[in-house]
């Protein structure tokens, strides 16, 4: 029986941020932590990895400044990731509705389509607890486990990396 979730991925659309895109893009952050790391987090760390009151302004400005792109399926987003000129991937979110349909896929091949223009060498990040056996799918290793203290609350991820440069 086929999955009905599944979606083609011809139904998503990765395209270019866009200003005014920023608070769509916060709710899919906040939920994707406060809903699918929520198996791996601690409510005390979500809490200070996405907290409920957060300065609209300075998440616009971080948005414009990675120019992250944004996945959509039928004009809702669903997603967002980003991909700067060295590799360095800093935001990887899928909205839970939306996980395991393909969207995580669209914006991993969107990353590597850019980071390969921009003869990055490697794609890097740090990783969650959730995000780890996706990244791992794509061929990412772990360089290091890090501990990561926000207001005084630690949050364990993994600096990841995958080399673009054949050996």
């Amino acid at each position: 029986m086929p999955d009905q979730h599944a979606c083609d991925r011809t139904d998503i659309l990765i395209r270019e941020f866009a200003s005014g895109d920023e608070v769509r893009l916060a709710d899919v952050f906040y939920h994707a932590i406060h809903q699918t790391a929520a198996a791996d987090y601690s409510p005390e760390q979500l809490a200070v990895w996405a907290p409920v009151q957060s300065d609209p302004g300075r998440w616009a400005e971080k948005m414009r400044s990675i120019q992250p792109f944004v996945a959509e399926i039928g004009g809702m987003v669903v997603g967002y990731a980003d991909v700067q000129r060295n590799g360095y991937i800093d935001h990887f979110y899928v909205s839970p509705q939306s996980g395991r349909r393909g969207v995580g896929t669209a914006l991993m091949d969107q990353i590597h389509q850019v980071a390969l223009s921009n003869r990055a060498p490697q794609l890097f990040s740090s990783v969650s607890l959730t995000a780890r056996p996706f990244f791992e799918k794509f061929g990412f290793m772990i360089d290091a486990v890090q501990q990561v203290v926000v207001d005084g609350i630690a949050l364990r991820n993994f600096r990841m990396s995958k080399s673009l440069t054949p050996t």
